[in-house]
């Protein structure tokens, strides 16, 4: 029984008769299990680097909570609000790359996190919402206006970003980014003989990486050939998965973690796996999948150009971004320090995907078929 009557107008009220509650309540599950594995898989991170206990879980419940009023503000904004709101946030994102370049602080032999106070900025988290939104306007322009260069202005946008990701070095967003951005591109229209052609310049970019850029050799040529002893991390990830079999060891029973550097963040699904098994991995595994079909069905009926782009890129972003880190800690795919999106520690990241998130349940609201007044209207007719 809802809360809100059809006869308020109000903006709230409109908004949860508007927005689509599945997805609501898909996004909402996965943040629940996000934190439950934060608290099993950070205290023993934290003690091995002499933070006290809950340092990440008393971060994470900060970082969660502020990404929970960011995502619901803008899932109110209008599709107009969103666009501009992704513009700007664009134009700012590419001054904090290039700013990141010069004044951040390197880590492991990267320049990726602009250190503000104890809270650390990685720009290139909010640059994926941002330049999808950027991208999808461009091309929707394009289509709108005979004559507009938005695809032109798109591509040139696409190799400022990827040369400054590159630049840091950064090769796994690199390679989200431009799948996105390809996918779109695809969307938008883009003949096939092009394709082929982006196919092959991106196994040529690949190429130019793996010989010209030392780290992204070194895990390639670990993750084809790994060195005698394997690869620490994703050798402790597999041990997980073995230890936890079908049903898990429980709640706080994994002893992976005590061993597991990133634990806390991008093995967090092996912390999963270990402590809870295989079916909560396929839980976990199946909310991905809903989310982003879930955004896609509410697309068939959509006739706005804009809109289907952006979503469509916000979805791919966001699937790809988990099938990334779920294959790293499978050893099906190389390592590519990439969060499990609500689910790993990290305050830009899950702020940066609830901007995504909550500009993809702006987007697919529907006002048509709100209808104040009409008390039977059900909600599954959307």
């Amino acid at each position: 029984m809802s809360t809100f009557s059809r006869t308020d107008n109000s903006i709230i009220s409109t908004w949860w008769w508007t927005v689509d509650r599945w997805l609501l309540m898909s996004i909402a599950l996965l943040i629940t299990i996000g934190i439950v594995l934060v608290f099993g898989a950070s205290p023993a991170v934290a003690e091995r680097i002499g933070l006290s206990s809950f340092h990440f879980v008393q971060r994470q419940i900060i970082f969660l909570s502020l990404s929970i009023v960011v995502m619901f503000a803008v899932s109110l904004m209008s599709p107009v609000m969103v666009r501009r709101a992704g513009v700007v946030m664009f134009g700012v994102c590419l001054i904090l790359l290039a700013a990141t370049l010069i004044m951040g602080a390197e880590a492991k032999g990267a320049r990726r996190w602009i250190q503000l106070g104890s809270f650390t900025l990685q720009s290139s988290e909010f640059m994926k919402p941002a330049f999808i939104i950027f991208t999808a306007w461009m091309f929707s322009e394009s289509n709108r206006v005979p004559g507009f260069p938005g695809w032109a202005i798109s591509m040139v946008s696409f190799a400022i970003v990827i040369g400054l990701l590159i630049s840091q070095p950064d090769l796994g967003q690199s390679v989200l980014v431009a799948c996105v951005w390809g996918i779109q591109l695809f969307m938008a229209g883009l003949a096939w003989i092009w394709v082929g052609g982006l196919i092959a310049l991106a196994f040529v970019g690949l190429l130019v990486a793996y010989f010209m850029l030392p780290h992204v050799e070194k895990r390639i040529d670990n993750f084809l050939s790994p060195p005698p002893g394997g690869n620490y991390q994703v050798d402790q990830s597999l041990s997980a998965f073995k230890n936890g079999g079908i049903f898990g060891q429980g709640p706080g029973e994994g002893v992976v973690k005590m061993r597991l550097p990133d634990a806390h963040s991008d093995y967090i699904f092996a912390v999963a796996g270990e402590e809870f098994g295989v079916f909560v991995c396929l839980l976990i595994m199946t909310i991905f999948v809903v989310i982003v079909i879930r955004g896609f069905v509410n697309l068939l009926k959509e006739q706005d150009m804009f809109t289907v782009l952006a979503v469509s890129g916000l979805l791919i972003q966001f699937g790809i971004q988990a099938f990334i880190n779920i294959g790293a800690n499978l050893s099906i795919l190389p390592a590519k320090g990439m969060t499990l999106p609500f689910i790993s520690y990290g305050g830009s990241s899950m702020i940066a995907l609830a901007i995504g998130m909550g500009m993809v349940l702006s987007l697919t609201r529907r006002y048509s078929q709100y209808k104040p007044g009409q008390i039977n209207l059900a909600w599954g007719q959307r």
